[in-house]
């Protein structure tokens, strides 16, 4: 069970939206831990059966190049999102049983989806969702070419970089798209010191 005079704060978004710069931020601010979903998913990756999650190992023999070249940015989004699936329980489960961080805590990453939320904690009004949005073209390039998706920047070619930033943005529209249908509030970040803020306030935070 949930104890209710904890905070729960998920952070839902798109890569290069800086979730965990948010995450880390308002841990400080509101003095709570916080975890990525990434975090989750390299620690079921070496604990898991594989066939219990496919998603999750279907491209470990693709290289950058390879992955890139053959799948389309849709492909790419419906990928993140099978992985974002696969996981949830795990997720949830965290959520629900977690018994280590009395006060509560943050957990932000690409695999929080609204309809996610929606479906598991739509009547709970003590966890708070909100979804970071950034369809800037020119700062998710930024990001993506100074710092990678796949891998650090400098281990594969700039070639392939800008589907990375097509499937960004095609990701951040559909989280922006998804958070209007499931009523959660979205945060469209302009990477300055006021997103923290917009983030407080749109879970009644601030």
């Amino acid at each position: 069970m949930i104890d209710k005079k904890r905070k729960i704060i998920l952070i839902g978004g798109a890569p290069t939206t800086g979730k965990s710069t948010i995450a880390r931020l308002a841990s400080k601010h509101l003095n709570l831990p916080w975890i990525s979903t990434d975090q989750i998913r390299k620690i079921i990756r070496v604990t898991a059966d594989k066939k219990d999650y496919p998603a999750l190992f279907c491209t470990e023999k693709y290289t950058a190049e390879r992955f890139l070249n053959e799948f389309s940015a849709e492909d790419t989004v419906e990928l993140e999102m099978n992985q974002g699936r696969e996981i949830w329980p795990t997720i949830t489960r965290f959520i629900k049983e977690d018994s280590t961080w009395k006060d509560g805590f943050i957990i932000e990453g690409i695999s929080i989806f609204p309809n996610l939320v929606a479906k598991d904690f739509n009547n709970n009004k003590d966890i708070k969702a909100v979804f970071l949005v950034d369809e800037d073209a020119d700062r998710i390039r930024d990001v993506v070419f100074k710092r990678g998706l796949w891998a650090k920047a400098n281990t594969y070619s700039d070639d392939v970089k800008e589907k990375e930033v097509e499937w960004a943005l095609l990701f951040s529209n559909k989280i922006k798209k998804e958070a209007k249908k499931y009523n959660y509030p979205f945060v469209e970040v302009c990477k300055n010191k006021d997103d923290l803020d917009s983030v407080l306030r749109a879970i009644d935070l601030k």
